[in-house]
């Protein structure tokens, strides 16, 4: 049964604050941007300082490039701190003379130690994209929707040591929609995030906020995604390839191996888009999954092991993205035609 935090406050969270809350922010990637950037413009919370992931080398040139939270924390002139871990008891006690209220984390990409969730005066709460307990751990975005789950969320839970295993403090639900992938996702939530966030920092001081422990029961968790994970199966039935296809996107991509009928072997990445139509079987038989069906309805179809897969757009290994009728015209054509 939810427990409402009375006006005294859960024991051991002393005398309730009033607002502006100062908060300390630990966060590191685009989802986290956009919660800190709501945050810094809400009058009910002054944010003292920003921890981030320190610069990592990225792209072609693998030049040290900051994380989202670190651009967003200097764009609102807030200090920023980049400590590679907390082992330093100096750091702690760094984090500790800031003299935060509140600590708020959200993928940070860190495992905190009890010391660094103790130095805050309340507490130190989580921002989590999904509806806890299920899909605890890094990936829970992109595991909801490999599982076709219909619904996912935002938690906000106390921090605890344990992965995402705190109580609740407060939960918004959002539907998935058929058509959602794991950017669209990402984005609804960031924004759903930060709405959740305000709202719990608002009932903190009231003392309206949840505690309410997590069924163990029914944890299941969301490991990280591995690059190798996008590779299709055209072998399973369409829907779950759907479910599987819109995890991968935009990030590793959904891919896979095909020759076209030139001969020419090519790497394919598609899109998320739909499922088709039964498959109908020929003189030899259904269609052997993964191949090519041609266009239908200004998409490309692809045999799965029931259905058709209908994508919208195709990009082949070193060349731009591509909508299904550009793609059918470069690349379904014989030699003898091309």
């Amino acid at each position: 049964m939810a427990e409402e935090l009375g006006a005294e406050a859960p024991e051991g969270l002393g005398r309730l604050p009033e607002p502006p809350l100062k908060v300390v922010f630990m966060g590191t990637p685009d989802f986290a941007a956009v919660i800190l950037r709501r945050l810094a413009a809400w009058p009910g919370a002054a944010v003292l300082c920003v921890y981030t992931q320190p610069d990592r080398p990225s792209g072609r040139g693998r030049e040290r490039r900051p994380s989202a939270v670190k651009l967003a924390a200097l764009e609102g002139g807030i200090e920023v701190r980049q400590p590679l871990n907390f082992k330093d008891p100096a750091e702690v006690a760094a984090l500790a003379a800031l003299g935060a209220d509140v600590l708020v984390v959200a993928a940070y990409g860190l495992i905190l130690p009890q010391a660094v969730l103790d130095a805050c005066r309340l507490m130190a709460m989580n921002v989590h994209a999904s509806l806890l307990p299920r899909w605890r751990g890094a990936a829970p975005i992109q595991r909801a929707l490999e599982a076709g789950d219909q619904a996912t969320g935002i938690t906000i839970m106390r921090m605890e040591l344990g992965l995402d295993a705190g109580p609740i403090l407060l939960q918004r639900a959002l539907r998935i929609a058929e058509t959602d992938h794991a950017g669209t996702l990402h984005d609804e939530l960031a924004h759903l995030g930060a709405e959740a966030l305000l709202e719990a920092l608002t009932r903190l001081p009231q003392g309206r906020l949840l505690n309410m422990p997590q069924d163990a029961s029914r944890v299941v968790y969301a490991p990280k995604l591995a690059k190798d994970e996008g590779r299709i199966d055209w072998s399973r039935g369409a829907q779950e390839l759907h479910n599987h296809i819109r995890a991968m996107h935009p990030w590793p991509g959904a891919t896979f191996d095909w020759t076209s009928p030139s001969g020419k072997a090519v790497t394919l990445n598609i899109e998320p888009g739909r499922v088709g139509a039964e498959l109908t079987p020929g003189p030899a038989g259904l269609p052997i999954p993964g191949t090519i069906l041609g266009l239908v309805e200004g998409h490309l179809a692809i045999a799965c092991a029931d259905k058709a897969y209908l994508t919208p757009r195709i990009t082949p290994q070193g060349r731009k993205p591509q909508d299904a009728a550009a793609f059918a015209c470069g690349y379904l054509k014989p030699a003898s035609q091309g």
